[in-house]
């Protein structure tokens, strides 16, 4: 599970127009459409192909747990992708993103400062560049690592520095332990 990954997912499915599918055969019938096929999906949910059919006939109306879990999180992945572009680019360009987050913070300054970790509740919008940065990153496989790094920066700027007004020498901010985020677009 990647927590940054997941937060930004959350924040475009936001935009969406329309409801996913809910029910494991509305589900398999949609990817059978985008994947052209049952053994694509077969394949995709490490399922065989006679089981996919079944599911499209709704002859099979109940899935596992962790086959329900994969067939949400692929149907997801492939719901309404105009939609979820246009939410990605307006954030990019001209909206940005807003970073809600209930987590240990500290940040690397000099000496004779406090730079002790603490728990901070943060809500803060960060300017499109760096939207466009997370979304980036996400689209090239980055992981949360990369993208916690992103993250921070963002608030090191935004939050701990101002935007430029509280120019310090801060050096970095990191985050220690993540108790809640959300992305909001």
């Amino acid at each position: 599970m990647s927590l940054f990954g997941d937060g930004l997912d959350a924040a475009v499915q936001k935009a969406f127009t329309r409801p996913a599918p809910k029910s494991a055969g509305a589900q398999m019938r949609y990817l059978v459409k985008q994947l052209k096929g049952t053994k694509a999906v077969a394949q995709t949910l490490r399922i065989s192909q006679r089981t996919v059919e079944r599911y499209v006939r709704n002859q099979i109306k109940k899935p596992r747990p962790d086959l329900a879990a994969r067939l949400e999180r692929e149907v997801k992945t492939r719901w309404q992708p105009q939609v979820r572009a246009r939410a990605r680019q307006q954030a990019a360009t001209t909206g940005g993103i807003v970073i809600d987050t209930r987590a240990r913070m500290g940040y690397t300054a000099p000496i004779g400062s406090t730079d002790q970790d603490r728990i901070r509740h943060l809500t803060v919008a960060l300017p499109p560049r760096y939207a466009a940065r997370l979304f980036t990153a996400q689209e090239a496989g980055a992981g949360d690592r990369e993208l916690k790094e992103i993250a921070a920066e963002a608030l090191k700027e935004v939050y701990f520095q101002d935007s430029g007004r509280r120019a310090g020498s801060l050096e970095e901010v990191r985050f220690t332990d993540i108790e809640h985020l959300e992305f909001d677009l």
